[in-house]
């Protein structure tokens, strides 16, 4: 089977593991994949063994910032990237197309190329601007540019729409998320969360000298009083060697790895307002088998799978997140390092997650 794979850029700081591993796994598995995408990066730091294509849109911030205006007033970037896609794959046959995004862009490429062809396509939809309030991600966005940001949301979500309403199948990444696409697309949507490597996550014992709290990752708009939450709790326990670390991104996929290993707890920053975010800062504490604190529970899915998989607490009642790292703290004094006995962990290993795309791709293509 030949797959035409469509990507948003694939860019720091983890250059999308999710669309690394399927590609990978399918490429190995002997399937015929070409990705195509945004370039970003002047050059990608990992091995692949199928071809990546791609194209700079943007010369530099100003250009940006002209055909960013341009874009969302007549779709150039999409068209600009469609006539690009449909210039090098002529005289090529494919058998489906497999499109992975955080937002919109390129699923409007995936809709027209595969209505060209003839050919299924399959939409991976791994964010939705309706799953957070506003959708403030980040801190420094300034107010009076919020009346722009909501035109921009609009735009953005009508594409989509209009796009998803041709594709074969959607794939997302929380059962909030399928439920929400329901109401818009007309084909079956599956969900395949965001998950772990396990070549790279898995326990390591790494002894400790300090109690480290640790959070790893951009920590956007809706977080922040989350992180505020747990700087108060660890001055006021007042342990000498505990220390919190937020580490903003910035670390290779190993690197983040040892960080877990070498951490006593790992933090997951969300809100209430936050609907079915499955953070994959869970899933990588999870493999590492670390335990997770979660501030606060979202009262849903991430709560609940925390729970059901025993990897620690979600929480914002103060007393009870004492009483968590009370009680990990004692485990550390004892054996110079913290594990958290989980269950069902191999559920979310990637591995496990790309026979899922195996199998949704193989049936959309009439396999």
């Amino acid at each position: 089977m030949r797959i035409l794979v469509l990507s948003d850029p694939i860019g720091k700081p983890s250059y999308a593991p999710r669309l690394r591993y399927v590609c990978g796994y399918l490429a190995k598995k002997g399937y015929d994949v070409t990705v195509y995408t945004e370039q970003i990066e002047d050059s990608l730091p990992f091995e692949h063994t199928y071809p990546i294509r791609q194209w700079r849109i943007y010369r530099n911030s100003c250009d940006w910032a002209v055909k960013s205006l341009w874009s969302l007033l007549t779709d150039w970037r999409d068209r600009q990237f469609t006539g690009r896609v449909r210039q090098s794959i002529a005289g090529e046959t494919f058998d489906i197309i497999f499109c992975t995004t955080f937002s919109t862009f390129p699923l409007p490429t995936a809709a027209a190329i595969a209505r060209e062809r003839g050919i299924p396509w399959i939409a991976d939809v791994r964010d939705l601007d309706e799953q957070i309030d506003g959708a403030q991600y980040q801190s420094h966005r300034q107010w009076f540019l919020r009346p722009f940001r909501q035109w921009y949301k609009s735009v953005n979500i009508r594409r989509r729409n209009r796009a998803l309403h041709s594709a074969t199948r959607v794939i997302t990444v929380s059962p909030w998320h399928a439920q929400f696409i329901r109401n818009i697309a007309k084909c079956p949507v599956s969900v395949i969360y965001n998950g772990f490597a396990p070549e790279i996550y898995g326990f390591e014992e790494i002894l400790s000298p300090t109690f480290t709290i640790s959070y790893i990752g951009r920590l956007y708009e809706f977080q922040q009083a989350a992180a505020e939450m747990i700087r108060e709790v660890v001055e006021e326990m007042e342990i000498p060697d505990m220390q919190l670390q937020l580490i903003h991104g910035g670390l290779t996929n190993e690197e983040v790895a040892k960080e877990i290993n070498k951490s006593s707890i790992m933090l997951v920053f969300t809100s209430k307002e936050a609907r079915g975010m499955m953070t994959t800062k869970f899933f990588e504490a999870l493999g590492c088998e670390k335990p997770v604190l979660c501030i606060p529970s979202d009262e849903g899915l991430l709560a609940e799978t925390i729970r059901r998989t025993n990897a620690g607490i979600a929480t914002d009642n103060k007393e009870e997140i004492k009483a968590f790292v009370r009680a990990k703290y004692e485990e550390w004094k004892e054996r110079g390092y913290t594990r958290q006995s989980s269950r069902g962990k191999d559920d979310f290993s990637r591995l496990k997650e790309a026979e899922q795309f195996e199998n949704c791709i193989r049936d959309s293509a009439g396999l």
